[in-house]
């Protein structure tokens, strides 16, 4: 038994298991050191707008790291396993981890763009007094579970002090370049009994993505236009190194 895991372990690439390691690691952390030390790790890793007091630049890459729930990082770490295994194989440890950071901050760079415009239209629905007191006060009032009771002002304070976290932008990343590299392969997914090529799949789940984003179901807690960014800094990033690639060899 303890044989048969080592050969697992072992066959995974190394890129790919030590970001697992990672990320496991530091979902154990957010779990224990609120308790042993005050330390709420997803406020102070986790992604916050650019206009926040809370936000810091390293945000943008340590945020991929920080998880919601141990479902959130399950599903996150077997997508990596089963999709990033391949790219990695094929890639290379380099090239892999460049794109694996690309992604994953570029979901974040778009994330932020899309709180900026939804902001911007808030804010023009408010005085600037009330708009001061928001970025002033409005982080207090959340953390003690409380918010403004105005609608326009409620929506503004959430955005301005919602963190983002997950690897889900880099995943979906992942999953853009399998279904660009492999499109052919066929897919299962839980809920579906039939095979479905790789390149059906992304378009599937980004077209689902999209709509869901655009929707705008605040409700679901699920940064569907991070994932979206996942996958269009990954297509921009792919295609750049296949024309430069072209270059070399004319």
């Amino acid at each position: 038994m303890f044989n048969n895991t080592n050969s697992f372990i072992n066959n995974i690439p190394i890129v790919v298991k030590n970001l697992i390691l990672i990320n496991v690691l530091m979902f154990v952390a957010t779990i224990i050191l609120p308790n042993a030390m005050g330390i709420e790790l997803r406020k102070v890793l986790g992604l916050h707008y650019f206009a926040s007091q809370s936000f810091q630049s390293y945000q943008l890459i340590t945020y991929m790291f920080m998880h919601g729930s141990f479902g959130h990082l399950f599903f996150n770490m077997f997508a990596l396993y089963m999709f990033g295994s391949v790219i990695e194989q094929t890639w290379g440890k380099k090239r892999f981890l460049i794109y694996y950071f690309v992604t994953g901050i570029g979901a974040g760079l778009i994330q932020m763009l899309v709180f900026y415009i939804q902001i911007s239209n808030l804010q023009a629905a408010l005085s600037p007094e009330l708009i001061r007191e928001i970025y002033t006060e409005g982080a207090a009032i959340l953390a003690r579970e409380m918010n403004y009771s105005d609608a326009t002002m409620g929506k503004l304070n959430m955005l301005l002090n919602t963190t983002t976290v997950g690897a889900s932008g880099a995943v979906f990343g992942l999953l853009l370049a399998f279904g660009m590299m492999f499109p052919n392969v066929p897919l299962f997914l839980f809920f579906i009994p039939v095979p479905i090529k790789a390149k059906y799949m992304v378009i599937g789940y980004g077209l689902l993505t999209l709509f869901l984003g655009m929707a705008n179901r605040s409700g679901d807690n699920i940064a569907h236009f991070a994932h979206l960014g996942g996958m269009l800094f990954g297509f921009l990033l792919i295609m750049w190194w296949r024309k430069k690639a072209m270059n070399v060899y004319n």
